[in-house]
């Protein structure tokens, strides 16, 4: 048995006469007429009662008219199932990102792709870029979304987010009444970084610009939230090069300027598993570069 033979039974038993059955599946009625005796002999019982004037479904038909109905409505489903599948429209997706992160614009990508796919079961981990590295190879996470540029074996990495750099001050510090400040002029400062083992690309940004600059930082403190880093800052520790996108967290006692200096841009990437084959993963890296802001987040 063939699903055509569903189909032709059930034309036949609809309209319960052979010519417009024909005509509504666009063939001719022996050949039709031949496929319902195929079927019928298939099957072991008679389908329809047939006269020169009328066809009627017997009680075998009826039942089985009934239950090629169902048959084709799970077909039907499993096709539509399969498809939003293969969309990348069901699954589930676990998604590593930095703390700083939440304070771009990526949560309203986050909520766009919630919207656009919304039998997608998103979950989300805080992690360092250096455990992100970790739990995509442990297969922990499907997509991270990490603060730098890294390059690591079997993993595809892309800019979502270009951002510059900024300075973050306590309000009452000497150089708050600047509208801009000079990198070489932080040679005294007390810095408070990010921990080099656990962002050591951003920590090296950091470092090699303060060393062209003609000094390297004193360290006060080291600190993995980046709103722990502005909370020392508030607290008078020291000072902080943070991402241009910290100036969307507001804290009391921090002040936030731009650099003379021209500092290589950090920003958000995407990291997964090369040849990952997940349609979900592809459909979520899909829509982040179509909403992404491709422009520098700027200073206000």
């Amino acid at each position: 048995m063939e699903l055509r033979h569903l189909h032709y039974f059930i034309a036949v038993a609809e309209e319960l006469h052979f010519s417009r059955a024909a005509e509504r599946l666009c063939i001719s009625q022996p050949p039709l007429s031949q496929q319902i005796r195929d079927l019928e002999d298939e099957l072991g019982v008679k389908l329809f009662e047939r006269t020169k004037r009328h066809v009627h479904l017997t009680e075998a038909g009826k039942v089985f008219l009934d239950r090629s109905y169902l048959l084709l409505a799970q077909l039907e489903q499993a096709i539509a199932a399969t498809q939003r599948i293969g969309r990348g429209e069901v699954g589930q997706l676990a998604i590593g990102f930095v703390d700083s992160a939440m304070y771009t614009s990526l949560p309203e990508m986050l909520k766009g792709f919630r919207e656009q796919f919304p039998e997608v079961e998103l979950r989300l981990q805080e992690m360092t870029t250096a455990q992100q590295i970790q739990a995509l190879y442990d297969k922990q996470i499907d997509v991270g979304i990490v603060r730098s540029a890294i390059s690591e074996p079997g993993l595809s990495v892309e800019c979502l987010l270009p951002e510059s750099l900024v300075l973050a001050l306590p309000e009452n510090h000497p150089f708050s009444a600047q509208t801009q400040v000079s990198l070489s002029s932080l040679a005294d400062e007390f810095f408070i970084l990010f921990p080099a083992k656990l962002g050591p690309l951003f920590y090296e940004q950091i470092m090699h610009s303060c060393e062209k600059a003609g000094f390297r930082p004193k360290v006060a403190q080291e600190a993995v939230q980046m709103q722990t880093i502005i909370g020392l800052v508030a607290a008078g520790l020291g000072i902080a090069i943070v991402p241009a996108s910290m100036q969307n967290f507001h804290r009391n006692g921090v002040i936030y300027r731009p650099l003379q200096e021209q500092i290589s841009n950090t920003g958000l990437y995407l990291a997964w598993r090369q040849h990952d084959s997940s349609p979900v993963v592809g459909a979520f890296l899909n829509l982040l570069r179509k909403t992404a802001s491709w422009n520098s987040i700027g200073v206000t």
